[in-house]
């Protein structure tokens, strides 16, 4: 009897966590009576595109001059971990505010002060490129030598994309390096 009561209540609890996840947020505003000046933009999560790490972008490393892939030789690393996104629709854009937490290491060759993270935010529909920036993001590592980071990025797509569009975040090495 015990385990079919608890059951029911733990399935009634994950209904109203869902149902208060897909609540439109009126942003603090108090309905007048059709008083109000302008409507807020609702936020919408059902249409709020997914964030995906891209295999091989969730980690970067530096390592000092010449020393390309020798562990002894890293600089700093730094990894992006969890994600999360809120997204605002409005007439003719959808705005995805991106949240990204990731975490940074002083290497053997490191040590404290500012390092600047290349993160890519990218979005697609398909194959159209609906949004791309990079940013030198500064995160300050501590005498420990290790730092967790949280990074935030609002991209605006054109309405009506949110329902087939993909966000990427991860580091950008640059252009590959040129073999001879």
């Amino acid at each position: 009897m015990f385990g079919k009561v608890s059951s029911r209540l733990l399935g009634i609890s994950l209904l109203a966590l869902v149902a208060g996840c897909n609540k439109t947020d009126t942003g603090g505003a108090i309905d007048a009576g059709g008083n109000a000046t302008a409507p807020t933009p609702a936020v919408i999560q059902g249409t709020c595109p997914q964030i995906y790490l891209r295999d091989g972008t969730s980690t970067y490393r530096t390592y000092a001059k010449g020393a390309k892939d020798d562990p002894t030789q890293i600089i700093y690393q730094a990894s992006l971990a969890d994600t999360t996104r809120q997204c605002v629709q409005s007439e003719s854009s959808l705005t995805v505010n991106i949240v990204v937490q990731g975490r940074v290491i002083s290497g053997p060759v490191g040590g404290s002060g500012t390092v600047n993270l290349p993160i890519t935010v990218s979005a697609t529909d398909g194959q159209n490129t609906l949004y791309s920036e990079l940013t030198q993001f500064p995160v300050e590592i501590p005498a420990e030598g290790t730092a967790q980071f949280v990074f935030t990025k609002s991209a605006v797509l054109p309405g009506g994309s949110g329902d087939f569009a993909k966000v990427y975040v991860g580091f950008d090495e640059g252009p590959p390096s040129k073999k001879k």
